[in-house]
C-alpha cells in the first residue's frame, strides 16, 4: 500500500502525505453485488486513521479537523467503509479517495457566512404565493348556504 497523497487545496496549500504505516486496512464480507463470490470473497473495506496522532496534519489543521469531524469520529479514530463494488481492490481505491476527500474538505478553512436581506422581489413573489395557495385553500370549503 503506497502513502495517500491529498491534492493541495485551501488550508493544505502542499498537499497533504498520509504516509501507508498511518493508515489501517480491514476487509470483511460485503452485503451488496458478488454473485456467487459473495459469500467467499472478502470485499468491503475499512479505511482507519487516527487523526490525533497522525504526521500527515500540522497542529492548526489536526484542530480544525477534529472539530469538523468530530460526528464521524470515534475517539480521534475516522473509519471510511467501501463496499460498493465486487472486487476488493476497487474497494480499496474508493475507500482512499473518499478519506482524500474527506480530509481536504475538512482542512479548508470555513467561509463565513455574509448575513444579507430578501430582495423586495422575492418578499412580493412569497406573498403573492401565500395569498394565491390561501385561496385556493378558500375555494374547498363548503360554499355558504343563502
Amino acid at each position: 500500500m503506497d502513502d495517500l497523497l491529498i491534492a493541495p487545496g485551501p488550508g493544505a496549500p502542499h498537499g497533504l502525505r498520509v504516509p501507508a504505516s498511518e493508515l489501517i486496512e480491514q476487509f470483511s464480507r460485503s452485503s451488496g453485488p458478488g454473485g456467487q463470490g459473495v459469500n467467499t470473497t472478502d470485499s468491503r473495506v475499512q479505511l482507519s486513521l487516527d487523526l490525533a496522532t497522525t504526521t500527515a496534519l500540522d497542529e492548526a489543521q489536526r484542530a480544525r479537523v477534529l472539530r469538523m469531524l468530530a460526528s464521524r469520529l470515534d475517539g480521534s479514530v475516522l473509519t471510511i467503509a467501501a463496499s460498493p463494488e465486487r472486487a476488493q481492490r476497487r474497494n480499496r481505491v474508493a475507500a482512499r479517495q473518499r478519506l482524500a476527500d474527506l480530509l481536504r474538505e475538512s482542512v479548508a478553512p470555513e467561509i463565513p457566512r455574509r448575513p444579507t436581506r430578501p430582495t423586495r422581489g422575492s418578499q412580493r413573489r412569497r406573498l403573492d404565493a401565500k395569498t394565491r395557495r390561501g385561496a385556493v385553500k378558500a375555494n374547498r370549503r363548503r360554499p355558504v348556504a343563502d
